[in-house]
């Protein structure tokens, strides 16, 4: 008894997809998906749909593994955190190590898109976040900075080094010219009437000097000596 051929599938439908080819769904190979989409499209782009689409699967099957888009952003966070190096503290090299680790931050945040937007308004608590934060605090405890302070620097500080990010990621993929734009800033600030602006006007220069790297080195600068302030007023056992 003969087998019947099999019929070919009609032009007008959407071809099968071999299972053979698809990624077996897990949360590791969802976070790596969603920072695909999150690097090339923004953070706007990630969806559980979207990132299903990327993954060759239906939004339902990610439900399995993570609760929710913000469920997710936080583990592509999370993720991105663990690529941050963390030294071992040292009280005698305490600033230095500290504005390292949060220029390195920084530096980390910004090349993956504009995750750091997770950071603002919600407290990032993920293995590797909280390890972060850990490292952080010990560097500054070990300094001698008092608990509170140090307690309040990895928000306050986090903030600033999130914000940084953010702002480079933005221009980024606005195609924006730093230069060509803080240049026309500068033109415009020494427009201003200095009968009614005249410090703006007297600042024009300066308030659009330097580049976004010397501007986030001052900020940490600034930080880091307001901390040094807050251990060497802290009274001694």
């Amino acid at each position: 008894m003969s087998t019947a051929p099999a019929l070919p599938e009609p032009p007008w439908r959407t071809p099968r997809k071999d299972p053979a080819n698809r990624r077996t769904l897990s949360r590791e190979t969802i976070v790596a998906a969603a920072l695909h989409v999150l690097k090339a499209e923004g953070i706007d782009a990630v969806s559980m749909r979207r990132v299903a689409t990327e993954l060759g699967t239906g939004a339902a099957s990610l439900y399995a593994h993570v609760a929710n888009k913000d469920e997710l952003l936080a583990l592509v966070f999370d993720e991105v955190a663990g690529e941050i190096a963390l030294p071992e503290p040292d009280g005698a090299r305490w600033r230095e190590q500290v504005t390292d680790l949060w220029t390195e931050s920084r530096a980390v945040m910004a090349r993956n898109g504009d995750i750091a937007r997770v950071a603002i308004g919600a407290v990032p608590m993920g293995p590797n976040s909280l390890r972060l934060a850990e490292a952080t605090t010990a560097i500054l405890r070990a300094g001698g900075v008092p608990p509170r302070p140090a307690a309040w620097a990895v928000d306050v500080i986090g903030m600033f080094v999130a914000a940084s990010a953010i702002e480079f990621a933005q221009h980024q993929r606005a195609g924006i010219d730093q230069e060509a734009y803080y240049s026309q800033v500068a033109t415009y600030f020494r427009s201003l009437p200095a009968e009614l602006f005249p410090v703006l006007a007297s600042l024009a220069v300066d308030l659009t000097s330097g580049d976004a790297d010397e501007r986030f080195a001052f900020g940490l600068r600034l930080l880091v000596g307001g901390l040094a302030a807050e251990a060497e007023q802290a009274p001694r056992s």
